[in-house]
């Protein structure tokens, strides 16, 4: 029963997380504006995740069986 009582209390603790929008916080200003940029980026933009850092598979995954080629390297051992 205790078990339960933690459980559920936890569960409970977790959904009550607070969704807003992301601003600095009180006398603190964003980053200084990268060299060369011409205006400050906002923070939605900051957060925003480039391209190599998650970049999109670019090999289609194999849908089924198929022989594989000679592999001229592929030698017993000696």
């Amino acid at each position: 029963m205790k078990k339960k009582l933690i459980l559920a209390a936890s569960l409970l603790l977790a959904a009550c997380g607070q969704k807003t929008d992301l601003e600095p916080l009180a006398n603190q200003d964003l980053p200084p504006a990268p060299y060369g940029a011409t205006e400050q980026p906002k923070a939605e933009e900051l957060l925003e995740i480039e391209t190599l850092a998650a970049p999109q598979r670019s090999v289609e995954l194999r849908r089924r069986s198929e022989e594989r080629a000679d592999d001229p390297f592929d030698l017993p051992p000696e």
